[in-house]
């Protein structure tokens, strides 16, 4: 007889299974509002706009799809980014974000609802997040253990929903390609496991459609082309090749690299670069190994050991030798730099500090990862040790995934966001096996009788022990038990309903306090445009600083139209989207060395950046600078990182050991060097600052260092704008003096200081010797 801990509704199985049917697709919808309604907090707070840098490229873009259609938008040239270069936009990005929103976009107004394209970019990444849930329920109920498979589902729809780790690049305004790419990800990994599960060439091709999708949209795809090899490879070396691994990854790479090709900025790369040679080597071994086996099946076993090993000694000598050759001859690619930065943390500062001066390219600080996951920290490992305990092959899948990604997301801030849904998967195992095991009413029942020592003993005939047999039974401890002693029998299970609301109560509380941080985390600290900032007044309310849209306003108001504006590489896509003006350098950061040439103009004198401007027919220059306010992401701060790529190319112009004082300090006050201090970032930032301060202490109060009075003097820029916090500072570059004079004395004369005319010298009589 079943004893249950608590009673249970007595339903019938068909109106059990429409019943949980049912209330599944309820709590999914419900999931997928509080996904879309958590990422809403910057439009509430704030309004509905554009966040971040990247964002303002992928805008624009789409704006130019909606506008001029597709045909125009794969063929835009843009000159009015890295001027005089230009930049053949639909050749370097990836597509598919833009295409996406264009799509929507498109098919609301074929319905009559006239949406403006803003607002679908705007919320594109709050309405994918709803679809991410789905297709990690999805993922996680193929992960999950028997019985509990729906339940493992959705928690981790609900984790991925509201995990800080995905909302920091899903929120409302933060139009990136990682808004759609989470969810082509997940979605990709989901059909991978149900095409090794079913092997069925279907399911590969869908998983190569969806691979391509990624491909279009995040250049993360590389994440995808290694981990389905990988995993692949790693099932063969555990024996468990089957037909079904290699019909679904055969038309899985067939389809999809074939697929892959056909966007413009990947081309030739799946068959050239080293990043994709795991999934082309992978699918080679796989060939070779389905031809073994074939072999095996038509050949006697001796001859086909002594055909094995020989064809694996060629196999493997002409695949190095080929691949050595390949490399050798430029055929394939080397690993690239931000390769060798992901295993090697110190490679990108020593040899691409233009890599290593983005702040998400750093390494993820502990904090960071209780921050953004919270109580998942602790449910990964536990979820993951699940899997091993049961280890088929999409647990082999998850564990692989999981190490990778672990390690990936401690070298580099950004791919948190990868680590993210492999915790919500595997805390999600975990968290469902721990309350179908506490909430399971069943009671488990004592043995009726007790079981004796001598009903253990094997009564088959013993063979004869062997000499170390003897040994050993020797070496072996004396038995404690004796025969006919009772032993109780061991039932493992759950009694009682305390032991089993005490710890669902505290698993209860814990979640709640997870749901709590997420949606802290969410409000505070992922929900601020970049171009608009918040504080609070004294009395607590909170003041909104537009110093950034006022001074991109006043450029695209008071500046022509064919402007060039110089600025550092952070600040081009907003220059380009807000004010619509000519930029030198934007986010894209593909030539190092106009980048490096805008650094070396920030670094230097007056007179030796003058040249610099000229050249490139630089109209203003503008800097950010948050002295004043304590704005900390000023360029001021990023000096340094200017400093250091400029001098990677003019080495004997720009030295950053020059930029410090003598005892190594970075220094903006009285003590800084001479070579910062005539500097024109340093002149920019600080012209007029001690005004402020009525000749009391003019303090940054970003640095806590105290500004000298002495004022900063300009002579071939002027200021033009500031903003009113003085976060933006614009100024305009002076033409040539039509006298032909220096700009330095053609301010000292119109200054009233006249140059000293200085008294020729009397020519000597020359005395002949005669």
């Amino acid at each position: 007889m079943v004893n249950y801990a608590y009673p249970l509704p007595q339903l019938s199985p068909a109106t059990a299974e429409t019943s949980s049917s049912f209330l599944r697709i309820i709590i999914l919808f419900i999931i997928a509002i509080a996904a879309v309604s958590s990422r809403e907090f910057a439009v509430v707070r704030f309004e509905s706009i554009i966040h971040e840098f990247d964002p303002w490229f992928n805008f624009r873009a789409t704006k130019v799809l909606a506008k001029d259609g597709f045909y125009e938008f794969w063929n835009w040239f843009d000159p009015t980014a890295w001027y005089p270069l230009g930049r053949v936009v639909g050749g370097t990005l990836y597509p598919g974000l833009m295409v996406t929103s264009g799509l929507i976009w498109k098919a609301l107004h074929t319905l009559s609802i006239p949406v403006d394209i803003r607002e679908v970019c705007v919320q594109l990444a709050p309405a994918f997040s709803g679809l991410t849930a789905f297709s990690t329920y999805l993922f996680a109920r193929e992960v999950g253990k028997d019985g509990s498979r729906e339940g493992t589902g959705l928690w981790a729809a609900l984790f991925i929903a509201i995990a800080p780790g995905y909302i920091s690049r899903s929120v409302a305004g933060s139009y990136d390609n990682e808004a759609i790419a989470i969810f082509i990800l997940m979605t990709t990994f989901y059909l991978w496991l149900k095409s090794v599960k079913e092997g069925s060439a279907l399911w590969g091709g869908i998983t190569a459609l969806f691979y391509f999708y990624m491909v279009a949209a995040w250049g993360g795809y590389a994440f995808i082309t290694n981990m389905l090899p990988l995993h692949v490879f790693v099932l063969l070396l555990m024996g468990r090749y089957s037909s079904r691994i290699y019909v679904a990854y055969s038309s899985f790479y067939a389809i999809g690299t074939l697929a892959s090709m056909q966007v413009p900025f990947v081309g030739f790369l799946p068959l050239l670069t080293s990043e994709h040679m795991s999934s082309l080597g992978v699918f080679g071994l796989l060939q070779i190994v389905a031809f073994v086996q074939l072999v095996r099946s038509h050949v006697a076993p001796k001859q086909f050991k002594v055909l094995l090993n020989g064809f694996i000694a060629f196999g493997v000598a002409v695949a190095i030798a080929g691949l050595l050759f390949m490399t050798k001859s430029g055929k394939i690619a080397p690993w690239t730099g931000r390769f060798y930065s992901l295993w090697d943390t110190g490679y990108a500062r020593i040899h691409l500090p233009l890599v290593s001066s983005v702040s998400e390219h750093q390494p993820t600080a502990w904090p960071s990862f209780f921050f953004d996951l919270q109580m998942l920290v602790y449910l990964f490992p536990a979820g993951v040790y699940m899997c091993f305990r049961e280890l088929r092959d999409e647990h082999v899948f998850v564990i692989i995934y999981a190490v990778l990604a672990s390690y990936f997301a401690g070298v580099m801030v950004r791919l948190m966001l990868t680590l993210t849904p492999v915790v919500c998967v595997a805390a999600a195992v975990a968290i469902s096996n721990i309350f179908q095991t506490y909430l399971d009413p069943v009671e488990p029942v004592a043995a009726a009788k007790p079981i004796e020592a001598s009903d253990l003993v094997d009564e088959t005939p013993a063979a004869t022990p062997s000499k170390k047999g003897k040994k050993a039974a020797a070496a072996a401890p004396p038995s404690t038990s004796t025969t006919g002693r009772k032993r109780a029998s061991f039932v493992p299970g759950v009694f009682g309903l305390d032991t089993r609301v005490a710890p669902v109560l505290a698993f209860t509380f814990m979640l709640c306090i997870f749901v709590l941080h997420c949606t802290w985390v969410t409000s505070t600290a992922y929900s601020s445009p970049s171009v608009v900032l918040a504080s609070r007044n004294a009395d607590g309310s909170q003041a909104i600083i537009d110093d950034f849209r006022e001074a991109y306003y006043w450029l695209r108001q008071n500046t022509k139209e064919d402007a060039k504006v110089m600025s550092w590489w952070d600040y081009g896509y907003q220059i380009a989207g807000f004010a619509d003006r000519t930029t030198l350098v934007d986010n894209n950061t593909w030539n190092n060395t106009h980048i490096a040439t805008v650094g070396k103009t920030m670094s230097v004198r007056e007179e030796v950046a003058y040249p610099i401007l000229r050249k490139h027919d630089v109209d203003y220059v503008l800097v950010i600078f948050g002295g004043l306010l304590g704005f900390s992401g000023d360029d001021i701060n990023k000096f340094l990182w200017m400093v250091r790529i400029s001098e990677g190319i003019w080495p004997e112009e720009v030295t950053e050991q020059k930029y410090f004082t003598s005892r190594g300090e970075y220094k903006v006050d009285g003590d800084a060097s001479e070579t910062m201090k005539n500097s024109m970032m340093y002149k920019m930032s600080y012209y007029r600052f001690a005004e402020l301060f009525g000749g009391g202490q003019a303090t940054d109060r970003v640095r806590q260092q105290v500004i000298p009075n002495t004022g900063v003097q300009l002579d071939t820029i002027e200021e033009a704008f500031t903003s009113e916090n003085w976060i933006v500072r614009i100024y305009a570059v002076k033409k040539e003096d039509i006298l032909g004079r220096d700009h330095k004395a053609a301010n000292a004369f119109a200054g009233g200081k006249r140059k000293k005319r200085t008294k020729v010298a009397p020519k000597k009589k020359r005395v002949s010797s005669s």
